[in-house]
């Protein structure tokens, strides 16, 4: 999964494409190197961000996801607001991508009345508050609890089974002990049965093992949490560098005995 941030504020790619020909051009770009999926996303949720207007998510989002459906290329809505995840689909996207872990009655409602695919993803609190002292009993049994309850509610409200996939969250409301150990047990996290989903591309808690503060120089550093991922039994992982990231996965499928 490609990630295409259109925003002014991202942490990593604010700014770079929030212009929809650059963003369509950088999405043509994720794909050539091996992006299966487009996650566009037209709000910032760094740690302090402040929610955006339904208004400008919209103006930010929807000719990029309208081109690129246009193109037949799976696309996933970044978003927090059903509005939006509801306008996105009408354009073409297939696929909702709910940080917040579809908590809103008005977003389930929307992946109800849809045949699109559903990221639940764990948060800790909101954007604006989420690291402010992040604390859990067993940070991958609490998470596995949210996420496996609200897998079940979307199911009892009508969601299919195999459209829900499942996001741990790392980097939402999470210290970097925290996201480690989700890392490490990830296996614990797919045992509960949906495609599992991984976003560690270029994070904090990489730059804090590496000692590197801009996040366009994580590259590496995120390729070995997108391997490592995947051995845990990920399904999907979100990242900028698709193709260093498909490049590595290869190599490591090859040397395992099977291919990426």
């Amino acid at each position: 999964m490609g990630i295409l941030n259109v925003t002014p504020d991202s942490f990593s790619d604010g700014g770079l494409f929030e212009d929809s020909s650059d963003a369509i051009a950088h999405a043509r770009e994720m794909l050539a190197a091996g992006a299966d999926i487009i996650d566009v996303g037209g709000e910032s949720t760094r740690p302090g961000a402040e929610q955006v207007p339904f208004e400008e998510e919209v103006r930010r989002t929807l000719p990029v996801v309208e081109e690129l459906a246009r193109e037949a290329v799976a696309v996933s809505i970044d978003t927090r607001d059903a509005g939006v995840a509801s306008t996105a689909l009408s354009a073409g996207a297939c696929v909702i991508n709910d940080v917040s872990g579809m908590r809103g009655l008005p977003m389930v409602a929307t992946a109800v009345s849809s045949t699109a695919g559903v990221i639940v993803m764990h948060m800790q609190g909101e954007p604006e508050t989420m690291q402010i002292e992040p604390h859990y009993d067993d940070v991958v049994v609490d998470v596995s609890e949210f996420l496996l309850e609200r897998a079940q509610y979307l199911e009892s409200a009508g969601v299919a089974r195999d459209r829900i996939a499942i996001d741990p969250g790392i980097g939402f409301g999470k210290t970097t002990e925290h996201n480690l150990e989700l890392l490490r047990r990830l296996p614990e996290i797919v045992a509960l049965g949906y495609p599992v989903v991984v976003g560690a591309s270029r994070k904090r808690f990489i730059g804090e093992l590496i000692g590197v503060a801009e996040p366009r120089e994580r590259v590496a550093g995120s390729v070995a949490a997108a391997i490592l991922a995947v051995e845990g039994g990920a399904g999907v992982v979100r990242v900028h560098d698709v193709a260093e990231t498909l490049q590595a996965l290869r190599v490591a499928g090859a040397i395992r005995g099977r291919l990426a």
